[in-house]
């Protein structure tokens, strides 16, 4: 890459490595799985003056899924990259302002039926509602397991269909997740508590919110959008008790507030990873020492002690490890699309 005026060797470096970056989620991640977001991708590691100004962000607002979803918020939603570079770059003061504000914050339902092998597992041990706790929650949208049908299809071509008590809240839509080497659970779990906590959550009720979410939803995967929609209707119905703040700041305090007839289960899908390893280490301390039911949904190596565990299982694959209480239970699709059983 030639020299950048104005710039010095550790803004090259970081524009080398932006580039190789936005390369592998080009190539690892969009691939097969959003063309237009690979385009794009493509298209941003090879344009240096993009990739400077990307530089110039705080590391954590440099992602593409960050970047690409600030600019389709402000319209730009061309098919083919050279056009879409042109929108970006006449539009970048508003996607700049965009990014900055906004962080990723995908909040995708469809992981209550991989959750649920976890939530099934629990409420069949403890006999008593749960009262979930979600860390990360976003806008909460998957404190509803009790609301979702599910239907979960095995290998052997059979089906199982879950779905909410009669005259209980319940979605308009219905989830799918394959399973394979797996049970499906019998029933949905029973819900009496529904709390989260979130950097800064998000209120799907408020227009620009839902937008926001709408607009982190990938080109090619269109299919998740009912199931956004159909979400915010059950947040608006029954709303969740959303905490501004640090997860570890406010875990205490949002645990004492469960009622006492009730089991306390804290759960997370794709946060820990934010965390540095201490304050995973104090989280889970917290957990444990308040006796909650812990359920992550994270990557094999984000939670100390998984993959020691999995000897068998590597990072080549996409999605996450299932776990209880720091128990391994199954490798999981990113949305909630399928589970697997463990190699061991």
């Amino acid at each position: 890459m030639r020299e950048l005026p104005g710039l010095d060797a550790q803004d090259e470096a970081a524009i080398e490595e932006l580039a190789t970056y936005y390369r592998h989620f080009a190539q690892v991640e969009a691939a097969g799985v959003s063309p237009r977001y690979a385009d794009w991708a493509l298209g941003v590691a090879q344009d240096e003056e993009l990739l400077s100004r990307l530089a110039q962000l705080p590391a954590a607002k440099r992602q593409a899924n960050l970047l690409f979803a600030a600019a389709r918020l402000h319209g730009v939603e061309a098919a083919a990259w050279p056009e879409a570079n042109s929108l970006i770059g006449a539009r970048w003061s508003q996607i700049e302002a965009t990014i900055r504000e906004r962080a990723t914050q995908t909040n995708e339902p469809g992981r209550i039926a991989t959750l649920n092998l976890a939530f099934a597992q629990i409420q069949a041990q403890e006999k008593a509602p749960l009262a979930l706790i979600e860390v990360g929650a976003s806008a909460g949208l998957c404190l509803y397991p009790d609301a979702w049908p599910v239907r979960y299809r095995s290998e052997d071509a059979t089906e199982v269909l879950l779905s909410p008590a009669e005259g209980q809240l319940r979605s308009t839509v219905e989830l799918t997740c394959e399973l394979r080497g797996l049970k499906a659970p019998e029933v949905l779990p029973r819900v009496g508590h529904r709390a989260g906590i979130d950097l800064n959550p998000l209120d799907v009720t408020a227009q620009e919110d839902l937008r926001w979410l709408e607009v982190l939803i990938w080109p090619g995967m269109e299919h998740r959008i009912p199931r956004l929609a159909a979400g915010a209707a059950l947040v608006a119905a029954d709303p969740p008790a959303l905490h501004t703040g640090d997860l570890n700041e406010r875990l205490a305090e949002v645990l004492a507030q469960v009622p006492a007839s009730m089991t306390p289960v804290v759960f997370h899908t794709a946060v820990l990873a934010y965390l540095s390893r201490a304050d995973r280490l104090r989280f889970r301390r917290q957990v444990e020492a308040a006796g909650a039911r812990w359920v992550s949904n994270e990557g094999l190596q984000v939670v100390e002690g998984i993959a020691e565990q999995l000897p068998d299982e590597t990072d080549t694959e996409s999605g996450f490890v299932l776990s209880l209480d720091g128990e391994p239970l199954a490798r999981t699709a990113p949305h909630g699309q399928s589970a697997r059983a463990l190699r061991r």
